[in-house]
């Protein structure tokens, strides 16, 4: 191996770099067809319960120890490994791809697509979730201990008051936009990256919208929490506290940084004009 490859591999991933590939991506899933979203999105809906069942399988065969607690909460990281790898649309990844688009473009056609995807996705996440939460509560797969870990672990996810669980969702939005901002620079530490930072937003009782709403059904189809309570004490506050982590502070850090190298200065961007009887021009 020369030098100038090994150099090349040694390099970093600039800021500008990282930028420019989640741009892409994010490019790319706006102009996805409908259907491919939907189901994209029912599946990652499916496969985050993967968290709540890993806490709850920690919980069940873990002693009751002080220290159980953080372990258990690697079981969180289940799930978001399946959806993320997977490559899956999740609702808390598009604050932060399919923005930094936008904040470039900043046109109203961008602005609709965002806005569609948002909806699709945020809609069929919460359909697959609710498809999960209804086989863990009626199938014979979870019943006894199991059922009681995940009903133990539903009810304090989705017990905050509604402004607690806003104000908890924000560093949960941020940490999962740095996973998608760090995941391009990469190389073969995808699965640890986002296993510590999906178990900070657990050990933290930070509050993830798609995640929580596996729980928010589990225990709407068990009578143990209200409709109306479900939607305006935990889903809309969390929602909203996840996209301003993910968008309103991380995307807009992201964008900041990267903002001069990607618009050109405009008085750079035209060319100066040149007088024919000047020296430079005559010279």
């Amino acid at each position: 191996m020369n030098e100038h490859i090994r150099i090349r591999r040694a390099e970093r991933l600039s800021s500008k770099g990282i930028y420019e590939v989640i741009r892409r991506d994010g490019d790319e899933e706006l102009h996805r067809p409908l259907k491919s979203l939907v189901w994209s999105g029912v599946a990652a809906g499916i496969l985050i319960a993967f968290s709540v069942v890993g806490e709850a399988v920690f919980r069940v065969n873990l002693p009751d120890t002080p220290g159980r607690y953080l372990i258990e909460n690697l079981g969180y990281s289940f799930g978001f490994l399946l959806v993320i790898l997977g490559r899956m649309q999740l609702f808390t990844e598009n604050t932060i791809t399919t923005v930094l688009p936008l904040v470039k473009d900043r046109t109203r056609t961008c602005l609709i697509a965002v806005l569609r995807l948002w909806s699709v996705v945020l809609t069929a996440n919460v359909v697959g979730a609710s498809l999960a939460a209804l086989f863990i509560v009626h199938g014979s797969a979870f019943d006894g201990a199991m059922l009681e870990a995940v009903n133990e672990l539903s009810t304090h996810a989705t017990g905050f008051p509604a402004g607690e669980g806003f104000v908890r969702a924000i560093p949960a939005g941020v940490l999962v936009a740095s996973i998608v901002w760090m995941m391009p620079g990469q190389n073969g530490n995808e699965v640890l990256m986002i296993v510590l930072f999906t178990w900070l937003i657990a050990a933290g009782d930070f509050t993830h919208v798609i995640a929580g709403s596996v729980e928010m059904w589990v225990l709407v189809f068990q009578d143990m929490l209200q409709p109306r309570e479900a939607v305006f004490s935990f889903f809309l506050p969390v929602l909203a506290g996840n996209v301003v982590g993910g968008t309103a502070v991380f995307a807009m850090l992201a964008w900041g940084q990267v903002q001069a190298e990607v618009e050109p200065d405009p008085e750079r961007a035209q060319p100066r004009s040149r007088n024919p009887e000047s020296p430079e021009a005559l010279g």
